[in-house]
C-alpha cells in the first residue's frame, strides 16, 4: 500500500509540474546583403530597307525615214453642210404606236376607284336579290353545314360580271350556290376613275343560315 501510495504521488507530482519559458534576450544579428542591380541592354530593332526599284525599261525608237519627195496630205476637208432646194434628207419613218398599251389599259382591275360599281337600287336591293335567289342545298341541310361564303368579282365597264371566285368557303355546296347566284346577277353601274369607266374588284358576302 505504501508503494502504491507513493507511485501515485509520483505520478502526480509529474503531471503537476510546469516548466517556465524564458524570453530570449535577442533575435540574433540580421546580415544586409547587397542586391546587384540587373542591367537590361537595350535592343533596338533593324530597319528593313525596301527593294531597290527595278531599272526602267528600255525604249527602243524607230525611225521612218520619209524621202524629202514625198507628198504629204495635210490640208483639212471641209464638208459643205448648207442644204439648198435639191438636198434630199432622209427621214426615218415613224413607227404607230402599238394597240398593246391600250390592251392593258383594257386588262386594269382597280380595286379602289372614284366612283365605284353600284348595283341597281344600291346595297339593300342587292341583299333582297341574293336573299331571293339562294336555294340552300339539300346536302348542307342535312348536314346541318352552315357560314358565310366570300365571293370576290369583276364589274366591267359595261356593268357586267366576270372572273367570279370564292376567296374564302364554307363548303364545296355552298360555294357551288354562291358562285351561281353571283354570276346571274343582273349589270351594274360600272366604276369610273377620272370620268371613264375601268373594271373594278368587288366582294359580296353571302351568308347561309339554317332556320
Amino acid at each position: 500500500m505504501i508503494g502504491l501510495v507513493f507511485t501515485l504521488a509520483v505520478t502526480l507530482f509529474a503531471f503537476e509540474w510546469t516548466s517556465k519559458e524564458t524570453s530570449a534576450s535577442s533575435l540574433g544579428k540580421v546580415q544586409a546583403q547587397a542586391v546587384e542591380e540587373e542591367i537590361i541592354p537595350i535592343t533596338r530593332q533593324e530597319e528593313v530597307k525596301p527593294p531597290p526599284p527595278p531599272p526602267p525599261p528600255k525604249v527602243v525608237e524607230f525611225l521612218n525615214i520619209v524621202d524629202n519627195d514625198a507628198d504629204i496630205d495635210d490640208e483639212l476637208q471641209i464638208e459643205d453642210s448648207e442644204a439648198d432646194k435639191e438636198t434630199v434628207i432622209d427621214v426615218a419613218p415613224v413607227l404607230q404606236t402599238s394597240n398593246k398599251e391600250e390592251e392593258d389599259e383594257e386588262a386594269q382591275v382597280f380595286f379602289i376607284v372614284e366612283e365605284m360599281p353600284e348595283f341597281p337600287g344600291g346595297e339593300l336591293a342587292l341583299r333582297k336579290y341574293i336573299a331571293n335567289s339562294i336555294k340552300y342545298p339539300v346536302i348542307a341541310q342535312e348536314n346541318g353545314i352552315q357560314g358565310k361564303v366570300y365571293v370576290t368579282f369583276v364589274v366591267d365597264k359595261d356593268g357586267g360580271i366576270s372572273g367570279a371566285r370564292v376567296a374564302r368557303g364554307v363548303d364545296p355546296s355552298l360555294d357551288k350556290e354562291a358562285l351561281r347566284v353571283v354570276n346571274a346577277l343582273p349589270k351594274w353601274k360600272p366604276g369610273k376613275q377620272r370620268g371613264k369607266p375601268v373594271r373594278v374588284s368587288y366582294t359580296v358576302p353571302i351568308n347561309f343560315v339554317l332556320q
